[in-house]
């Protein structure tokens, strides 16, 4: 698979304009307030019975909750720049294997890991930077094909060079086109959203000159580097049978799908939780014997029914993280990439993939875990990190967990 990953920093100038006026609730309205599931350093937002009414759109839904919450107003317009770029990659995924597209296929150039760029990696990232740009917001770019921060304006694309707008920011982290390489076979494909709050200590003096400029800029980049706990939201669009959005704000999981009739994504399914057992396990076994022990005897137990459930797992494997996830979050599971004899850091990214598909499975009411830590909590110290992964119900995941202390514990 191709990534890609983008760090803006979101101004909220201008958010005030996406804000729905104030009303006031009758006291026979219902407030929710859920407790988060999961440890996090940021406060779940309070949702009401509009949030949980299937058909209500992603606009109606994020303006209710903007209402609701004015503290994350600025989300409303965030999301709007998402949704849009999530319609236009679904289209462009869906047209790609028409002769006349000329999007399949290798770009001709190597990104800065020594990967070759399939043609969908170049366009779905310009297409997301233009879609920020056009919130009225401006903001920097850390992405695989560019390893320096750079400004998302096109006519700059390719400088060294940060623009930053004053005001209250977020962070956002993109992987745009996750499984991408499966695209010309037709297989799902995704984007991977993480939006953090901004560290204030990232500000720039427009009359730096030199090495002074060049810590400032290292300075703001480290604001991409934030554990998952930071998160304040994460989402994901998937592009397969229909266009899903799934989304969390720190107060469960919501699906969203796309109806091409009217052009609006809407609520499918309200506040998701995954089963707590399963008996489906997606990972490529053709590495079970390179696994770390504790991960391989888990699996080999589970394959023939000798688990702690009892029952006998069978295997369900796309090769597309986000695919894989949105089964394992609708259906249960559990989904992985480990760690192993080649991959001793695992292969999934930790910062635009690990913690923001961390983030939706917790709050969903599953786990995420490396096998001996949380991935949440793990503090990135390069943006493109890798990371060993294992997701999903919350029983089989922390079965893995105990194999790993009890393996631990004996040697």
């Amino acid at each position: 698979m191709r990534f890609t990953a983008f760090a803006f920093l979101i101004t909220a100038s201008a958010a005030s304009a996406f804000a729905p006026a104030s009303k006031t609730f009758s006291k026979s309205s219902t407030l929710q307030a859920t407790v988060a599931p999961i440890q996090t350093k940021t406060k779940a937002p309070v949702f009401d019975e509009v949030c949980e009414t299937t058909g209500v759109t992603l606009k109606r839904f994020m303006a209710e909750v903007a209402m609701l919450n004015p503290e994350i107003s600025e989300l409303t317009t965030l999301f709007g720049g998402i949704e849009t770029a999530c319609k236009a990659i679904s289209n462009l995924v869906k047209r790609s294997q028409l002769p006349s597209s000329e999007t399949l296929g290798l770009e001709g150039e190597v990104n800065v890991q020594g990967e070759d760029q399939k043609k969908l990696d170049v366009i779905t990232n310009d297409l997301l930077k233009r879609a920020l740009r056009f919130t009225g917001k401006l903001g920097i770019l850390a992405s695989e094909e560019e390893d320096t921060p750079v400004d998302v304006m096109p006519d700059n694309a390719k400088k060294s060079e940060i623009v930053i707008d004053e005001g209250e920011k977020y962070v956002a982290v993109f992987d745009p086109l996750d499984g991408s390489s499966n695209v010309d076979a037709g297989i799902p494909t995704g984007t991977i959203i993480g939006i953090y709050e901004h560290d204030e200590n990232c500000i720039l003096d427009e009359n730096c000159i030199g090495e002074e400029c060049t810590e400032q800029e290292a300075r703001c980049l480290a604001n991409t580097l934030q554990p998952g706990t930071n998160l304040v939201a994460a989402a994901y669009c998937l592009y397969s049978s229909s266009t899903f959005l799934v989304l969390t704000l720190g107060n469960g999981v919501y699906m969203f799908t796309l109806d091409e009739q009217i052009g609006e994504f809407v609520l499918a399914k309200p506040n998701i939780k995954i089963p707590e057992t399963s008996k489906i396990i997606s990972f490529n076994e053709a590495n079970i014997e390179k696994w770390d022990e504790p991960m391989k005897n888990t699996v080999k137990k589970w394959r023939e029914g000798k688990g702690k459930s009892g029952e006998r797992f069978s295997s369900r494997y796309i090769g597309s993280m986000v695919g894989d996830v949105h089964r394992t979050l609708l259906y249960g599971g559990v989904f992985g990439y480990p760690a192993d004899t080649k991959n001793k850091n695992g292969k999934l990214r930790l910062l635009y993939e690990g913690a923001p598909m961390s983030f939706i499975m917790e709050q969903a009411g599953g786990l995420s875990t490396t096998g001996t830590q949380r991935v949440m909590e793990i503090t990135p110290e390069i943006v493109h990190q890798r990371v060993p992964i294992v997701m999903g119900s919350k029983n089989d995941v922390q079965e893995v967990i105990d194999a790993y202390a009890e393996y631990a514990a004996k040697n």
